[in-house]
């Protein structure tokens, strides 16, 4: 599980039920069900409109994806990038045929694959860079239905906040009804509001966050199977590889692969 996620959601919102109490609120004042309704339900039979059944449904799964905890394990690969360089320096291409099979990471087993096969370096890296792309063009579309949406709640949110305050002005008689009646107009606006900022867009932004940390991984794959390609040296392909790296992780890793 994503622990970010996790504590971001239920800190967001015991920060706001804390303010709502701690400035003399109670929180009924803000629980409406059919405003609820409207700002949810309202903005994702929206979303319909804007994409497909289908691609609709398919907002809660990539919702889903941010709770979950992405491994990249970005250390393991340069490890077994510079001992496949290594054994291909030593007896051949040919000779990692027996070690692709043992790859848990698909991408860089078709890498090899293609290099194995004799593959040209231009052809390996179109299709390895169109793999990748690909990847990014999903992940692309999986954060423009969640900013769609983020997009849609609050606009749902104004609207109910209109058609409150139409009902309210048709009854200005009541004068006593002018206050609750606008403090339960504005609470579409406060739904609209707290789903877009506090979850939508975050929402959105991890999957941004996660797709740029897979595509960097895949870039250090790409980098490391041409460069095992045209036979550089080991040193010089792990210097690429740990380009890759933050930067303290990047001094750990040169310590522990570059002592002499």
């Amino acid at each position: 599980m994503n622990m970010g996620t996790i504590v971001g959601v239920f800190g967001a919102m015991a920060m706001i039920i804390t303010s709502i109490l701690l400035s003399g609120n109670v929180m009924s004042s803000f629980i409406d069900i059919p405003s609820l309704a409207l700002v949810l339900i309202g903005s994702y039979f929206s979303l319909m409109i804007a994409f497909s059944l289908s691609d609709s449904l398919g907002v809660f799964a990539a919702i889903g994806l941010t709770f979950k905890q992405q491994v990249f394990n970005n250390q393991t690969i340069i490890q077994k990038m510079i001992a496949f360089s290594e054994k291909a320096r030593r007896e051949g291409l040919l000779a990692l045929e027996d070690e692709l099979e043992d790859l848990d990471d698909e991408f860089m087993k078709k890498g090899l694959r293609l290099v194995v096969d004799g593959t040209d370096a231009t052809v390996v890296r179109d299709l390895m860079e169109l793999e990748l792309s690909q990847m990014q063009g999903r992940h692309s579309f999986k954060i423009k239905l969640i900013n769609m949406w983020a997009t849609l709640v609050p606009g749902l949110g104004m609207l109910g906040t209109v058609m409150g305050l139409v009902g309210m002005l048709r009854n200005l008689d009541d004068k006593a009804s002018i206050g609750p009646n606008m403090a339960l107009a504005l609470i579409t606006t406060f739904y609209g509001s707290l789903f877009s900022n506090v979850y939508f867009i975050p929402w959105a932004n991890k999957l941004m966050v996660f797709d740029n940390d897979e595509a960097a991984m895949k870039e250090m794959i790409i980098e490391g199977v041409l460069s095992i390609q045209s036979g550089d040296n080991t040193r010089i392909l792990t210097l690429k590889l740990l380009a890759y790296l933050d930067p303290v992780t990047r001094r750990g890793m040169e310590k522990e692969l570059l002592k002499d």
